[in-house]
This record gives C-alpha cells, sequence and structure tokens, in this order.
C-alpha cells in the first residue's frame, strides 16, 4: 500500500524537516556515557534560547504536554491549593480537570469559546484574594480547540496590579517556537511545552521549564509525584545524567531543532507563522466563512478554526479530506465539535505547502456542497503571499 507524502494540517503533530527526523533516529547509544550529556545539556541550551531566558530550568521527559501539565501542578502545589483558569477551549478545560483530580481547589473563570482569556478578570480576583489562598494562575498561551492566542504579558500586568504572589503557569504547547514567547520578561513561573509542534518532531517529549521562584515552591509543594519528581532531574542532570532511561533520539533530534530553529533566526520564524496564517485567514474570508476566534487581536499564527454553516456537520470535512484526497484537517473539540474545522500552519509548513492545504479544503467543501466558489481561497492566499514574502 502507497503511504500518503501529503502534508499534514493538523495543530500537531506537525511536519518534520527531513534533517530532524534524521537526528532523532540515531544508533543506540550509552546513556550513562559522557556522550549522553553532550546530547542532553545542548537540548536544555536550546530551548532556553528559544523561550527567551537566561535562568529557566529546562526539564525534558518522556512524555506530551499533558505530562508538562502534571509536571507543573504536582511540583509546585498541594492538595488543598486553589488556582485560577480561564476556560475558553478544550486544552484549558483539560488542565481544569487535571487540578481537580489533585485535589486542587480551581476558581474557574468561564469564557466564550473564542474568546482569549481576561487578564482583567484574573486581577479582580486576585485583589480580592485577601488571604492570599491563590496559589497559581494558569493560563493556556494558545488555545488549539479554537484558534485563539491571549495576551500573558497582560496577565502578568494584572498579576503584577494586584500585588499578589501567586505563581503564573503557561501551557505553550501550541506557541511555543512558533510565536513569541518571553519567559524572562512576563515572568513566567513555569512553561509546558511539547516536542510535536513548533519544534518539528515527533510526540514524545514534555518540556518544562521552572523559574527561581518555581523552584523554591517545589521545595513545599506535597502532590504525590514520583516519574514526574522534578528533584531527581535536577541533580541528575548536574552530572549529566538522567534517572531513569532517557528518549536520547528524541533529545537530539530536539538539540537539532533549536538550532535550525535559531539558525533561520527567531524573528524570521515568528514573521513566517503569522505570513503563512495570514494568507489562511484571508483564504477563509474569501470563502465567505467566519473564524472561530471572535477578535483579529486573539488570532492565533499557528492554527485557525474556521466556523461551518448553521446545522452542517463540520466532521464531513474532516472525514472526506481523509477518504478522498489524504488530506488531514484537525477536526472540532469540546463545545465547538461539529461546528469547526481546523487549518493547522505551524512547524514545518511554507507558502507554497499552506496553499495545498487551502486548495484541498476548497474542493472537500463543493464536493460536500457548500457555498463556496472553486479558486476564491487560492487566489486570495496567492495575492497574499505575493505580496508578503521574504525575510525580515
Amino acid at each position: 500500500m502507497l503511504v500518503s507524502q501529503n502534508p499534514v494540517f493538523i495543530p500537531g503533530p506537525t511536519n518534520m524537516p527531513e534533517h530532524i527526523r534524521k537526528a532523532c533516529d540515531m544508533a543506540t547509544i550509552d546513556h550513562r556515557s559522557p556522550i549522553f550529556g553532550k546530547i542532553l545539556q545542548p537540548a536544555r541550551e536550546g530551548v532556553k534560547k528559544i523561550i527567551k531566558s537566561n535562568n529557566a530550568e529546562i526539564f525534558i521527559f518522556s512524555g506530551t504536554g499533558t505530562a508538562g501539565w502534571e509536571t507543573a501542578i504536582t511540583n509546585s502545589l498541594s492538595a488543598g491549593d486553589a488556582v485560577i483558569i480561564t476556560r475558553n477551549g478544550m486544552f484549558s478545560h483539560r488542565w481544569i480537570d487535571m487540578c481537580q483530580r489533585h485535589g486542587i481547589i480551581v476558581h474557574v473563570i468561564e469564557a466564550i469559546w473564542g474568546d482569549p482569556i481576561s487578564a482583567t478578570k484574573i486581577g479582580d480576583l486576585l485583589e480580592a484574594d485577601n488571604d492570599n489562598k491563590i496559589k497559581a494562575v494558569l493560563a493556556t498561551h494558545n488555545e488549539t480547540a479554537t484558534g485563539v492566542k491571549s495576551d500573558i504579558g497582560a496577565i502578568r500586568g494584572a498579576m503584577d496590579s494586584a500585588k499578589h504572589d501567586a505563581l503564573l503557569l503557561v501551557d505553550g504547547v501550541s506557541s511555543v517556537a512558533s510565536f513569541d514567547f518571553r519567559f524572562d520578561e512576563w515572568r513566567v513561573d513555569i512553561l509546558v511545552a511539547g516536542s510535536q509542534k513548533g519544534f518539528m518532531m515527533p510526540p514524545g517529549l514534555a518540556i518544562v521549564g521552572f523559574s527561581e521562584k518555581a523552584m523554591q515552591a517545589n521545595e513545599s509543594a506535597t502532590l504525590p509525584r514520583t516519574y514526574f519528581d522534578i528533584r531527581d532531574m535536577h541533580k541528575s542532570y548536574a552530572s549529566n545524567m538522567y534517572p531513569y532511561t532517557p528518549p536520547v533520539g528524541l533529545m537530539n533530534g530536539l538539540h537539532v531543532a533549536c538550532n535550525t530553529l535559531l539558525e533561520e533566526g527567531l524573528d524570521n520564524v515568528f514573521a513566517r507563522h503569522h505570513r503563512i496564517a495570514e494568507g489562511v485567514r484571508t483564504a477563509v474570508k474569501a470563502w465567505g466563512l467566519p473564524i472561530c476566534a471572535n477578535s483579529p487581536d486573539c488570532y492565533s499564527n499557528t492554527i485557525t478554526a474556521i466556523r461551518t454553516p448553521e446545522g452542517f456537520d463540520s466532521t464531513q470535512i474532516i472525514n472526506h479530506a481523509a477518504q478522498k484526497y489524504q488530506v488531514a484537517f484537525g477536526i472540532g473539540l469540546g463545545d465547538v465539535a461539529g461546528k469547526v474545522f481546523r487549518i493547522g500552519h505551524l512547524g514545518m509548513l511554507t507558502d507554497v505547502l499552506a496553499l495545498s492545504g487551502i486548495a484541498t479544503a476548497e474542493m472537500v467543501m463543493v464536493d460536500l456542497g457548500l457555498d463556496v466558489t472553486l479558486g476564491s481561497g487560492v487566489a486570495a492566499a496567492q495575492d497574499y503571499y505575493r505580496n508578503n514574502s521574504g525575510l525580515l
């Protein structure tokens, strides 16, 4: 059976550059030998540069973003602690569920799925917390289910204005290495990322950054943790070791991925994602369909969720694209299941590849009888890309 070589247009895992894929495909080494340290430490340092930090402690676990979430909360909180989190999509919803399962008291700010996190509402809750019971604010930087980006800098500003000492925990799984992340400037305490999105790698690494303040919080946190205990990692890292068997190939891939992004130049990486995203959004406008994100201010540069007409099951688009054209788009999740389909535009992607996804989506929608003119979105995106190309 012929395996399709079409690019994927899901919000992760993303398309992989061949040299990064090959970097993950390496011969077995003795991970107790000095060779491992030459993979481990450059990978950690590379991540620090990507997130613009001089001081973060980077921990790399076998796992995905969900493992990173669990690492974040179990190493900084205790049962009965209170946190604030905005539910504005499926991934913030899942983080809420995880916190509740761990016995954490969760103050949920309900938001429309399509809106970003309100820094003002977070600030109001913190100002009212006279007894300092709230130990952390959890924020999803980029809500993949809806294609909504939130302003982490504004959230930090609201926390500062409230003069509250809560930790700031950020889910950056679908934002890091795709658009600007400023760990030190925003004084993020714990960042969660994964290998399979902006880093353009296979799934398998949970990448977590801790501030000095978060490292101190770890000492008093009492939630149970064994595999995800950063104290074991920290102790092992000091000797270029790992507390258990590491995913050496993936770590080597992370090292190469960081170098690739830094060689392109972070500003160029961010500009490329913005340009490709704008082309997709221009196409969506030409189709006459609304974007799930409710304001251009919160449009994501890694994923666009597109609303389909009332009464039409958007899942048909995903199924038809896969069956007829062997192309993958993202399905609607949670509150927007059956109401949106998603075009991922992150990782290894170019204007030309994006055009192939736009063209396929058009063919699918026309096949299914939606009121879309074949070629309209492609032409609009082509015009945008022709006039907005090149490096910074």
